[in-house]
């Protein structure tokens, strides 16, 4: 792995308000990737989703309280804290962000180039949601990115795969890689990564759904052996 890697972890909160899949995983692995790219130095980035208390920056139709303000991820309160386990140091970058991409109205991109950053690691929640949004504006924007697929995770099992196929399809910059090839990869030893071979790899009719999920499936086992 190069030396202008960043790795970036999509609003690993406090925020209780959704169940997720795997989740108790999910921070384990985001957990040896902190270790590990901090005794590498790789640059680590948090981000936060924060909503203005008063709902002043709600998009159209985002849930409210009843109050007016918003429902999650409400500014001044202990929801919008990084998780304990994971908590960022002082040399750690935390972005705040209102949107879902990790990009939309943050100096992200322009840190980023900064430091001549050109791959993320991105992790974090939800994988149908924020990862996915943050995923496709790295594209745009120019990054190489490696998504580790059991250090994400959503409120369904078929959010989290249908993400996933979405951006194998789809990010032709995407390595798709699991915690335990993307360690090797952080200490420079040889790691394996799915990639895709040609636009939309992985189309599929609704009937399909499972039958692709397991070949998705089949990749990811190839890469651990």
């Amino acid at each position: 792995m190069n030396n202008n890697n960043a790795l970036l972890i999509i609003d690993m909160q406090q925020e209780d308000g959704f169940v997720l899949e795997n989740f108790d995983t999910v921070v384990t692995h985001t957990a040896a990737l902190l270790d590990s790219a901090r005794r590498q130095q790789v640059p680590v980035i948090f981000t936060r989703h924060i909503n203005q208390a008063d709902g002043s920056d709600l998009p159209r139709g985002e849930p409210r309280a009843d109050d007016g303000g918003p429902s999650s991820y409400r500014a001044g309160t202990w929801h919008v804290e990084i998780i304990e386990c994971l908590t960022p140091k002082p040399d750690d970058w935390v972005i705040d962000k209102g949107r879902y991409s990790a990009f939309h109205r943050t100096d992200l991109d322009a840190r980023l180039k900064t430091l001549e950053i050109d791959t993320l690691i991105i992790s974090g929640v939800l994988t149908d949601v924020c990862v996915l949004s943050t995923v496709f504006d790295a594209f745009a924007l120019g990054y190489h990115i490696r998504l580790v697929s059991d250090a994400c995770t959503t409120t369904t099992l078929a959010g989290h795969y249908s993400a996933l196929l979405i951006m194998a399809n789809w990010v032709y910059s995407l390595e798709i890689l699991t915690c335990a090839q993307c360690l090797r990869a952080l200490e420079s030893r040889d790691y394996l990564s799915l990639t895709s071979e040609r636009p939309d790899a992985f189309a599929h009719q609704p009937p399909e759904f499972e039958n692709t999920i397991a070949r998705l499936h089949a990749h990811l086992a190839r890469i651990q052996e």
